[in-house]
């Protein structure tokens, strides 16, 4: 008991009253997350269309969710992180009712398109105010624990989306949107703007800022080969959004197996992501993200195989252990890469990474799954996932050359402008 009470301690212990309000946040959001994960088998079963017009239609998500991160990113630096995050809520509990609405192909394929423009513009907003919240030396616990509150929401989220869609779809849309408010008002009462002005953001500084930040960010070949790495893996990934559930489908299987299977991956990551950080602590993360790349091409790739519940189960919890071992990596590298007064913009560059795989992922999933059939579509995926494991380990020990640079000098070497990287003390 004793042991336990002391993992418990540290593993949530001294981190920010605003992390929690946050985490609370990103909790309750996720609990409400019912479309994303059945948006395919809600257009292809319900509205009838093709697998590659729902591939179109998520894709477009992707395509506006690109132009909200990046918008949000430069907004979370210069407009401020509490106010970009609650608009970004706002809108997107607003195009959430407008989505579920819509009927007509055109009309939702524009209501996904401005719906992921709102939702996305959160992401960098929210990353850079907890980098801003949180000590260096507590992120990859508290990344940690964000990540394990997302799951927990999404696993709760596909079972009862399931057993909701059975229903009626349109309150999947209703409680998707409820929550979003309900985060905008936690944010509202009792989140503070935690963006701190620096020299860069001086009146004077003012007209040179965009150019010189587009430049340093545009020139960090480190920072931007690690985010094409992320691109690779996200494309894999998202396979799970758009072809698994067709794939699922098509072998007479429901709406409701599909929902169970998929939140198979939010059960493993709320019961074993509390002790990777432990486990991965002192390993390099080079060999973390390569280890996480593979794991997760040979769970998609064994999806080639699967034709019953427990098979494609079986498949889903593989690729989750990449998954878990990805996250934390990932989020500790991109707060230590980050310049101090940038690191909106750098969270924007990122999560973009992440959109233009939910606008490409799907319509190249669909596409190659009408063109060279379903087992080539999973096969791509074990191969692209392999090729992003050995370019992990090629350009992992930059990656570290640079953090450690940054840490001991406290001066980002962007190739062309000098730029303060992010310190506790400026947290």
């Amino acid at each position: 008991m004793r042991t336990m009470r002391s993992w418990f301690r540290d593993t949530t212990g001294g981190l920010p009253t605003t992390f929690w309000y946050l985490w609370s946040g990103t909790l309750i959001n996720r609990l409400g997350s019912f479309v994303l994960v059945f948006l395919a088998i809600y257009l292809t079963q319900e509205r009838g269309f093709s697998a590659s017009q729902a591939g179109l239609v998520i894709g477009l998500w992707g395509v506006g969710g690109a132009f909200g991160t990046t918008v949000g990113g430069t907004l979370a630096d210069r407009w401020g992180r509490r106010p970009t995050l609650l608009t970004a809520h706002v809108g997107a509990a607003a195009m959430m009712l407008a989505l579920g609405l819509a009927r007509d192909l055109w009309a939702v394929a524009l209501g996904a398109l401005l719906l992921g423009m709102f939702a996305e513009a959160a992401r960098p907003a929210f990353g850079a105010m907890m980098i801003d919240v949180v000590p260096a030396k507590d992120r990859l616990r508290a990344f940690s624990l964000n990540y394990w509150a997302i799951n927990l929401g999404f696993a709760c989220a596909a079972v009862l989306a399931g057993l909701a869609a059975q229903a009626d779809y349109l309150l999947l849309f209703v409680v998707d949107a409820a929550t979003m408010l309900i985060t905008a008002l936690i944010i509202f009462s009792r989140v503070p703007e935690t963006r701190q002005a620096g020299p860069a953001t001086a009146p004077t500084a003012d007209t040179a800022r965009p150019r010189g930040a587009l430049r340093t960010i545009l020139t960090d070949r480190v920072y931007l080969g690690f985010v094409a790495l992320n691109l690779f893996a996200a494309l894999v990934f998202l396979q799970h959004i758009s072809m698994l559930p067709i794939a699922m489908g098509d072998d007479g299987l429901s709406p409701a197996t599909y929902g169970s299977v998929i939140a198979l991956n939010g059960i493993l990551i709320v019961v074993g992501q509390l002790f990777v950080p432990r486990l991965i602590r002192g390993r390099s993360r080079s060999h973390v993200l390569a280890l996480a790349s593979v794991v997760m091409g040979v769970g998609f790739g064994l999806t080639a195989f699967a034709g019953t519940a427990w098979f494609y189960g079986l498949t889903v919890l593989i690729w989750t252990v990449g998954e878990m071992l990805n996250s934390p990596s990932n989020s500790t590298l991109i707060a230590e890469l980050s310049p101090a007064e940038l690191r909106g913009r750098y969270q924007g560059v990122f999560s973009l990474s992440w959109q233009i795989a939910g606008a490409s992922a799907p319509i190249l999933g669909g596409l190659v799954r009408e063109h060279a059939g379903n087992d080539t579509l999973w096969y791509g995926c074990a191969a692209l996932g392999l090729l992003t494991a050995v370019a992990h380990l090629v350009s992992g020990p930059a990656r570290e050359r640079r953090a450690a640079a940054l840490r001991r000098s406290g001066e980002a070497l962007a190739p062309v402008t000098g730029t303060r990287a992010a310190q506790p003390a400026e947290a």
